[in-house]
């Protein structure tokens, strides 16, 4: 008996929002719904294609980048060899000649090029 009427109730506060909401405007959201659906599995689509493009872009550059670090990092280590060498020569002629290497004012106004060694 109880059951029969919370069904009944249900029934009938179900058919009030029926009245409440017009069903030409339930129909028309119903199909922006599918619209935007259909416009985010499309899109969903493509972002998929245009990740395996770029997986696949990527395995085939990889192991240039690789082998371009290993080099570039061996290039540094040698040119940080270099650098150290010349300071040491640079330190000795000081040492033996002083008058050399112009001060520091008077190389400014010479040397206009950047410092390679200072970071920026």
């Amino acid at each position: 008996m109880e059951d029969e009427s919370i069904r009944e109730a249900s029934k009938e506060v179900s058919r009030e929002f029926k009245t409440l909401v017009n069903s030409d405007d339930l129909d028309s959201l119903k199909q922006l719904q599918y619209l935007i659906l259909g416009r985010l599995q499309d899109s969903n689509a493509v972002l998929s294609h245009f990740n395996e493009y770029s997986e696949n872009c990527f395995a085939e550059v990889s192991g240039d980048f690789s082998r371009n670090t290993r080099l570039l990092r061996s290039m540094k280590s040698d040119l940080d060899y270099i650098f150290q060498k010349l300071r040491s020569m640079k330190a000795k002629i000081l040492a033996t000649y002083p008058d050399a290497f112009p001060d520091e004012s008077v190389r400014e106004a010479l040397d206009q090029r950047p410092d390679l060694e200072m970071p920026q």
